[in-house]
């Protein structure tokens, strides 16, 4: 039985403030009783009921309950939350009384009326607190469907765009292979086993949502070392990863589309090569950098469509820069973190590329 103590001190809270406005309707009604005994008398009576029904939910199997805001054991269902919440008047005028007697001294000046009148009075109340406490576990049940059917659409949206990138680069990794076979078939042979090993490793990193940055950064030295085969000399990479950043989750795969733009468009086409950086950095207390630089050729500044202006600034381009492999990224931010996530593309002619994307850092560690 796993009890939600911030929502049942909150529920407490409710409880108290009802109890000390049915304490102004009973002074109307025996105003010869202080204000402050009938606040007693209520409290004696409100919390008993209160503390019944609260506590004895979670005695009912979970199945028959709604479910609370954040997934737990909410307001039962049908006729098992009427019978709760009888149990729990009867108990709250039984016991409660009595204690405010014992307490407040004040049986002897009741008579038999007013206790019919105490009565009606505890079963209305009970009730109306009762029908509050339904209402808002009913929304809470709705609130939690809605937040459970963002979250499965949210990672149904990852996992379709994660799924249409992996045989982007497999086709584009397999071509590759073709044009290497003529030319040198021994690291054509090489190439082989590097994909065989890194799809081994991918594959099954990528059926989740989110992993370590870590293991994203470990895809990415499998993806290098494979790239590197064909390149050769004119491939130079930076790989920077602080240790305090490795149990950071991300979305699997969400740099490595990135490099591979900066070695399809950036490097290749540069007859000497070049440089590829990828760092990760902490900017602030919540923010994470992830960067992807490279020092190729570069491309043409062109202002940003209207749509595109909420997940990235700076310059962007034709080609390289609203390409399949920039674009998933964008998606796959936007999808994961909303407007929290941001993807910032700078390029010059001759000067190379940067794409720097920032994350929420809050909630987001191992």
């Amino acid at each position: 039985m796993r009890i939600d103590w911030s929502a049942t001190l909150r529920h407490l809270l409710q409880v108290v403030a009802f109890c000390c406005i049915v304490a102004v309707l009973t002074t109307t009604i025996w105003p010869n009783s202080l204000y402050w005994v009938q606040v007693g008398n209520a409290l004696c009576v409100g919390l008993i009921t209160w503390g019944v029904i609260e506590f004895g939910r979670y005695f009912i199997d979970e199945r028959h309950c709604h479910r609370s805001a954040n997934g737990g054991h909410g307001w039962p269902k049908g006729w098992r939350g009427l019978g709760l919440a009888g149990i729990g008047i009867g108990c709250g005028f039984y016991f409660g009384t009595a204690l405010g007697n014992f307490l407040f001294g004040t049986s002897s000046l009741r008579s038999t009326r007013d206790d019919q009148i105490g009565l009606v009075v505890t079963v209305v109340a009970g009730a109306a607190a009762t029908f509050y406490f339904h209402l808002r576990g009913k929304a809470a049940n709705l609130m939690a469907d809605k937040n459970a059917a963002e979250r499965d659409a949210t990672e149904a949206q990852l996992k379709l765009l994660q799924a249409q990138l992996e045989p982007h680069m497999l086709f584009n990794t397999l071509a590759n292979l073709r044009a290497l076979i003529a030319i040198d078939p021994a690291a054509a042979q090489l190439m082989v086993d590097r994909i065989n090993d890194y799809l081994r490793a991918t594959l099954s990193a990528s059926r989740s949502t989110t992993h370590p940055l870590a293991s994203e950064f470990d895809r990415l030295r499998d993806y290098l070392e494979l790239m590197s085969i064909r390149m050769g000399a004119r491939l130079k990479c930076s790989i920077e990863l602080p240790e305090d950043l490795r149990g950071v989750l991300v979305p699997p795969l969400i740099l490595q589309p990135l490099v591979e733009n900066a070695i399809k468009h950036g490097l290749e086409p540069k007859v000497a090569g070049g440089l590829i950086t990828v760092r990760a950095r902490r900017e602030g207390a919540e923010v994470l950098e992830l960067e992807v630089s490279d020092t190729g050729v570069g491309f043409e500044a062109t202002p940003l469509a209207p749509a595109q202006e909420h997940t990235s600034s700076g310059s962007s381009a034709k080609g390289s820069a609203t390409g399949f492999g920039l674009s998933q990224v964008r998606q796959r931010v936007a999808t994961a973190y909303g407007v929290s996530g941001v993807c910032i593309v700078r390029s010059n002619p001759g000067a190379g590329t940067t794409v720097l994307i920032r994350l929420p850092l809050k909630g987001a560690s191992l």
